[in-house]
């Protein structure tokens, strides 16, 4: 039997909706912010090719920024859980640790459990092996790291594609934008599935929100 700070993540998958979301929308802004910035007036195939390099490493670096972060979040998270474990167990009595328990569940969990219930599963945990003394990082950690920096890479590719099919600046930019729109509401949608919120609602609302964000990037010298 393991430690529930290591064991707690075996049942979730590698990243949820929301972040996969949330990583898209990211990487799909950034590159905005550079096809956003080209003059379809002034632009020659140079600047292009400099636009869509510019674009790909930026979304490289911070794919691979984010993808540490979300490691920084998961250790976080494990050292919360076992800090937790810790208190639990060396709790001064029943009462004691069953406020801990309770305090470290959602509230609408720990709201509806019986002290009994509460009572149990500290016997449970009293029963499981000492905890590590550090947390430590697993193979799902890796991989979830991995899965954020490819979303936002590969979020680059949609809105540039026309720019290297296309020769022509001003129809490339005119599908790039295109998918761009389609993109900001496919997200939104989704993020409205995942809120229970009217997803039709929110897609409309997320390309608002999208464009305003890059457009205050592109003011702002992002």
């Amino acid at each position: 039997m393991t430690a529930p700070a290591q064991s707690s993540q075996s049942s979730r998958r590698v990243l949820q909706p929301a972040e996969r979301i949330a990583e898209i929308l990211f990487g799909l802004i950034m590159v905005l912010t550079f096809t956003g910035s080209l003059s379809v007036a002034d632009a020659g195939r140079d600047d292009v090719r400099a636009m869509l390099i510019g674009a790909l490493g930026c979304n490289l670096a911070w794919g691979i920024i984010d993808g540490i972060f979300y490691l920084m979040g998961c250790l976080a998270e494990r050292g919360q859980n076992l800090a937790t474990y810790r208190a639990v167990r060396s709790a001064a009595g029943a009462d004691e640790a069953s406020r801990l328990l309770a305090e470290s569940l959602p509230p609408v969990v720990s709201g509806v459990l019986e002290p009994a219930e509460l009572s149990a599963i500290r016997d449970r945990l009293s029963r499981l092996p000492a905890p590590p003394g550090r947390p430590h990082l697993v193979a799902r950690d890796w991989r979830g790291a991995l899965g954020v920096l490819l979303l936002v890479f590969l979020s680059t590719f949609p809105v540039a594609v026309p720019f290297i099919l296309m020769q022509q600046l001003q129809p490339a930019m005119r599908v790039s934008n295109a998918i761009a729109v389609l993109l900001l509401f496919a997200l939104g949608h989704a993020y409205g599935r995942v809120t229970g919120y009217r997803p039709w609602l929110v897609g409309l609302l997320m390309v608002v929100i999208g464009s305003i964000l890059v457009a205050l990037t592109i003011a702002l010298g992002g």
